[in-house]
């Protein structure tokens, strides 16, 4: 069977492109930036500037490794190199469960984005969001299957589009606040540090979300034309476009609204900012097919991530070899895509069980934020202990490529723990509880349903009831196991 995917498919600039789809910033802009203004208020585009800074650190990390080791798997790859099957394991199994808390929050607003033309009122229909949503996953993911290069010219036509239109609208917008004045004077004080600790955190795990997604191009090095170099240098350049279209769009969104009201707009902001800006219903319906093409984007390059790093966890033996295999005809790993498929699936009719999409998107930031502040933390960690050399070389390099990285890391890493205090319940379950089920794959069943029951205990009967049931059903797995062998 074949284990090689399709070497040589994308270029330089088209590697830059998936960077700059999967950060998503038509997406990110629409239903992040209202969550961003709810918590760090007037202060929100400095912490964009703030913590854009361990981010750009994590690119470091990136580029450097990339360029010493190519793999589909790339942060579970380099983590199980430095530190270890374990720790390789669980940063693969949380960039997985992240892309799956991903696969609901960004077809939920390309849902609410395709109503938006037939009726708004309709775009907090969770029901009909997420059949509409299944629509466009079902969609997204048969373009996959057909093959990485099909998919590669997909997404430079959507994302030049989307960067066309969100220049515009944001143009409009500057130039309305120019002629009829700012709802919110501008002020340096936005740069500022006059934040709470929790809000300090929570602003920190939500700008990691804005951010979150150039490291696919890591992910497609193998597919990539020199990879070790393009790939990395794909991803790093990325970073800096994004981080002008999002620092932008909160200016704008301050110009235009009082926070009060802005934090309402979480089902997509564009259209509210692009109305407010005199572009009329037109304007916001252009803004709604930014959101739309930026919407289909990011979910293509977080389906590639999840398969890509099944694919190589399969290959490695980490999870089942049946992933670990691609098919002979579009060299793509179609397997590792059905179970993507139908785990989104799955998951998108669950959260229509939730009572609007705003508290699904709110809920699934957070638990991506410190998902992604783990395994990103990680990297940084694997960057600096196999840089660690770079001090005898210069200052200027080890600075660079060892102590850059780690502090960054640190940086995640705390601030992730210290959210996680502050998160109600379900953002809890999901986040952590995601996580902590990937021992199901890694541990004894006897030691997974036994930590499951514990937990459970801890949490109570009414928050841990869940967990004790899994727990329970793991031991008896375990039970019959060794039945069988006994047997």
């Amino acid at each position: 069977m074949a284990t090689e995917l399709k070497a040589g498919s994308l270029s330089f600039v088209e590697s830059m492109v998936m960077g700059v789809a999967g950060s998503a910033p038509g997406y990110t802009i629409a239903v992040t930036t209202a969550v961003l203004l709810a918590t760090a208020g007037t202060l929100s585009p400095g912490a964009l500037i703030i913590f854009a800074v361990p981010m750009l650190g994590i690119a470091v990390a990136y580029k450097a490794l990339n360029a010493r080791v190519v793999s589909a798997g790339a942060a579970y790859q380099w983590t199980t190199a430095a530190f270890g099957k374990f720790w390789g394991f669980f940063s693969g199994w949380a960039l997985m469960v992240a892309s799956m808390v991903f696969m609901v929050s960004g077809s939920l607003p390309l849902a609410t984005a395709t109503l938006d033309f037939i009726d708004p009122a309709l775009a907090n229909n969770v029901v009909l969001s997420a059949a509409v949503a299944s629509g466009w996953f079902l969609v997204i993911a048969t373009v996959l299957i057909v093959g990485i290069e099909v998919t590669s010219r997909v997404q430079m036509v959507m994302t030049g589009i989307e960067l066309l239109i969100l220049t515009a609208v944001l143009i409009a917008a500057f130039v309305h606040a120019a002629h009829a004045g700012s709802v919110n004077p501008f002020s340096l004080g936005w740069f500022g540090f006059s934040y709470t600790p929790a809000a300090f955190a929570g602003a920190a795990l939500i700008v990691v979300f804005f951010y979150w997604g150039w490291d696919v191009t890591a992910n497609l090095a193998e597919e990539t034309a020199d990879g070790h170099v393009h790939a990395g240098n794909g991803g790093f350049v990325s970073v800096f476009i994004t981080i002008a279209y999002y620092i932008g769009f909160t200016l704008a969104a301050l110009f235009l609204f009082q926070v009060s009201d802005a934090k309402g707009f979480n089902a997509n902001i564009i259209y509210n900012i692009a109305v407010s800006s005199g572009l009329g219903r037109t304007g916001g319906l252009l803004a709604s097919v930014a959101v739309i093409l930026s919407s289909v984007a990011t979910l293509e390059t977080t389906m590639l991530q999840f398969s890509r790093t099944l694919f190589a966890m399969g290959r490695d033996g980490a999870m089942n070899p049946m992933f670990g295999v691609v098919d002979r005809r579009t060299q793509t790993p179609v397997r590792a895509m059905i179970v993507l498929i139908a785990v989104g699936l799955l998951l998108l009719w669950g959260s229509s069980l939730m009572p609007t999409v705003g508290t699904i998107i709110a809920d699934s930031v957070n638990a991506v934020g410190v998902l992604v502040a783990y395994y990103f933390g990680l990297a940084g960690l694997v960057a600096a202990w196999e840089f660690r050399g770079e001090w005898k070389k210069s200052f200027f390099s080890g600075l660079w490529l060892c102590a850059y990285p780690a502090l960054s890391a640190i940086v995640l890493i705390v601030l992730g723990i210290y959210a996680i205090t502050t998160f109600d319940m379900i953002t809890k379950v999901v986040g952590i509880g995601g996580l902590l089920f990937g021992a199901v794959f890694l541990l004894p069943l006897w030691v997974t349903g036994s930590l499951f029951i514990v937990g459970g205990l801890a949490g109570g009967v009414k928050h841990g009831a869940f967990a004790i049931v899994i727990g329970m059903a793991l031991l008896f797995l375990a039970i019959l196991r060794k039945r069988k062998k006994a047997e």
